[in-house]
């Protein structure tokens, strides 16, 4: 197990994010009993993370630095953020409301109250300042691609950084939701960005592709060298009825076919995954852990008191519901020698 990577990948998914986020503060705290160490943290035990929309603001609050090099904020001051902002992020007046026709004419909330959040948290850290290699998703509109913001590459090459508060907000400017990013890496090029679950809300296989690349030395990196925990945001079960959606048009699908196009992603690449470890004797090596919501509902900007209350009871429940299954994954990664393997920067587009 010394050459195992470790990999941790968080989907996106919202005020969800406070599922995922639950699960890290219990891993993180497990970690810290297993090793007697109080001051562990959840960057220490991954070798390389992945996260879209929510998911990418989780890991990148994971992997901010402090002035000791040492990561800035726990697995709970991470979730915080949801359970203290969330209300003014998804908070929107009643002219707005009227003016967007509900997200259908313009953008559903401002994005001031979500880009003032991500001022706090991140101030002025860079990507390239990151503690360990990562992958966070979005895709530019005016190019035309998927666009991966890497830290591994931004430390090499100034067009690929960017300001950390200006990734979190590029990753979750969800289409109808928040209005598109428009960022400037540090050499001052412009980018048009929106959220990264339009092709891939869950970025399982982004990261196991890209670990793979940068993780290789004179030899490919195999499957039976990487052990991978893939975070949902709970599983959506809402019911588009036939007799309702026959008749829609434009205007129908759109809030439809968004929730569809990031379920759909999240469970195609869940599949994928699930069946390359499987075709290599190596499913043990991989734990994809997406709850039920419970009492909690599926929508993306439920931002309520009660809702947040019951994501966070969701997220509490599954932790203790999958306590083996982390366990296990708990002594695998406490196997890997500490060492983390040399970072070969690949070429790829910035």
């Amino acid at each position: 197990m010394s050459d195992l990577i470790r990999i941790l990948s968080i989907d996106g998914g919202g005020i969800r994010g406070i599922i995922p986020g639950q699960v890290l503060v219990h891993l993180e705290k497990r970690l810290q009993e297993k090793t007697n160490n109080p001051e562990a943290r959840i960057v220490d035990f991954f070798d390389f993370f992945a996260g879209t929309s929510t998911g990418g603001i989780l890991i990148s609050i994971l992997l901010c630095p402090d002035k000791n090099g040492r990561p800035l904020f726990t697995a709970e001051e991470a979730v915080s953020l949801y359970m203290k902002n969330g209300g003014a992020i998804f908070s929107t007046s009643s002219l707005k409301k009227f003016q967007s026709l509900m997200g259908m004419a313009d953008e559903k909330y401002s994005a001031s109250a979500l880009e003032k959040t991500l001022k706090f948290y991140f101030n002025e850290l860079k990507l390239s300042d990151l503690l360990k290699p990562c992958i966070i998703t979005s895709y530019e509109i005016e190019r035309r691609y998927a666009h991966f913001f890497t830290p591994h590459d931004a430390k090499n090459k100034p067009g690929y950084d960017f300001y950390l508060r200006d990734v979190a907000r590029a990753t979750s400017a969800a289409p109808t939701y928040f209005e598109a990013a428009k960022i400037k890496s540090t050499t001052g090029v412009s980018y048009s960005l929106i959220d990264g679950g339009v092709f891939a809300n869950n970025p399982s296989l982004c990261a196991f592709c890209e670990a793979g690349e940068i993780f290789k030395t004179d030899k490919p990196v195999s499957i039976e060298n990487m052990t991978l925990l893939s975070l949902g945001t709970g599983n959506v079960e809402k019911e588009y009825l036939y007799d309702k959606a026959k008749n829609w048009g434009a205007v129908g699908w759109i809030r439809p076919i968004i929730d569809i196009m990031m379920t759909g992603s999240s469970e195609t690449v869940e599949y994928q995954v699930e069946q390359l470890f499987a075709s290599l004797g190596s499913s043990d090596q991989y734990v994809r852990i997406s709850p039920d919501l419970g009492n909690a509902s599926s929508d993306l900007d439920n931002a309520s008191i009660e809702n947040l209350n019951a994501l966070k009871e969701a997220g509490v429940y599954c932790a203790e519901s999958n306590h083996e299954r982390l366990e296990k994954l708990i002594d695998t990664i406490l196997l890997k020698n500490t060492k983390t393997p040399t970072i070969k920067t690949p070429s790829v587009n910035a």
